[in-house]
């Protein structure tokens, strides 16, 4: 799932989901998340 997905599981918005992640780091394992880039 990405985090557009999990926003309207929840009924957020994608931004406030992430804000809330980023408040609450410890409570979200780090092997569970990753982030996507443009890098090659």
């Amino acid at each position: 799932m990405l985090d557009f997905d999990l926003a309207e599981l929840y009924g957020s918005e994608t931004k406030r989901l992430k804000e809330a992640v980023r408040r609450n780091l410890i409570r979200f394992s780090s092997d569970l998340m990753f982030e996507l880039s443009k890098e090659h």
